[in-house]
């Protein structure tokens, strides 16, 4: 079978509060949707912007993450697989598709508490839990200078 890849990346803004769950398995499921946006110019030469919204799901560690540190609006940098579930609706009994982002690596880029425009998590959080790369508070040689002194 030829290679293929599933893999997509996002940066956007967090459109409500995470939506938590647990599976029959006792597994802990987030379900949020996210914005990214686009600027383009019309025909008429104006600027224009399209948002576009993606359903995203994350388990497990994941999961907690997104319950204990994301609300909406809050700036997030994914990575995760495309997914289409299917399932017959109750009303109507025809066949209902969503197609989601399952979220494998969250980046947090907001605080989640609002408070000193610091990120909640300097940390990569991969699907089994673990921080990839965290960064420890530095204070660069001694000097007496911190993280909240750097301008960017």
């Amino acid at each position: 079978m030829a290679k293929s890849v599933n893999k997509v990346i996002l940066l956007g803004n967090v459109g409500k509060d995470p939506e938590i769950r647990s599976t029959t398995g006792g597994t802990l499921v987030a379900s949020l949707s996210l914005a990214t946006s686009e600027r383009y110019k019309d025909k008429g030469g104006e600027w224009q912007e399209r948002t576009e919204w993606h359903n995203l799901v994350s388990y497990a560690r994941g999961a907690e993450i997104l319950r204990d540190c994301v609300k909406k609006g809050a700036k997030l940098f994914v990575e995760g697989r495309i997914t289409t579930r299917s399932w017959d609706d109750k009303e109507t009994g025809k066949k209902a598709y969503r197609t989601e982002i399952v979220v494998s690596e969250i980046s947090l880029l907001s605080p989640a508490d609002g408070s000193n425009g610091r990120p909640a998590s300097s940390g990569r959080a991969s699907k089994n839990g673990t921080n990839r790369t965290s960064e420890p508070e530095n204070d660069f040689g001694g000097v007496g200078i911190t993280d909240d002194d750097i301008p960017f």
